[in-house]
């Protein structure tokens, strides 16, 4: 189990967060999380993931614009395309966000791991003022919210 940061979605190959931040390689910033179902499930995932962004602002996520910033979720199933769907058509219909959700549901095409300093980068940047002022927040709702999935450090 673990979680890789990278990029998913455009038409480069081996694309850089250099090229990606400039929205030259039509990628977005992204996570590949692998996950063992009997401890959590899917549906759980995308639950928290939805929860922890804003799934309304096209092409946004706080300050950062561009396409590479879109709300995104790549499936790697016929399962996984289905509980996406589903729990996005459920948190529309139950008028959850304040405007409608625009998160696209797609089939991953290729997933590129980004480059080792953006591996872990909240962990080892916490005093980065991205991190402080975007980042922080997100954790430490996802902490209270979701508090029953924290594995304790060793």
């Amino acid at each position: 189990m673990g979680v890789v940061s990278g990029y998913s979605g455009g038409a480069s190959v081996a694309p850089t967060y250099e090229a990606v931040c400039r929205g030259e390689t039509g990628h977005a910033e992204v996570i590949q999380i692998e996950f063992d179902p009997e401890i959590i499930g899917y549906e759980t995932l995308v639950n928290i993931f939805f929860a922890t962004h804003d799934p309304t602002t096209p092409d946004r996520q706080g300050n950062d614009v561009g396409t590479q910033y879109r709300s995104v979720i790549f499936f790697h199933s016929d399962a996984q395309n289905r509980i996406a769907t589903e729990v996005r058509a459920q948190l529309a219909s139950n008028d959850v966000f304040s405007a409608p959700i625009v998160t696209e549901i797609r089939p991953v095409d290729a997933f590129w791991p980004a480059e080792a300093y953006h591996q872990n980068y909240f962990e080892r940047n916490p005093q980065q003022p991205y991190c402080r002022a975007v980042v922080a927040p997100k954790v430490a709702k996802f902490r209270q919210r979701f508090a029953e999935f924290l594995v304790p450090k060793p």
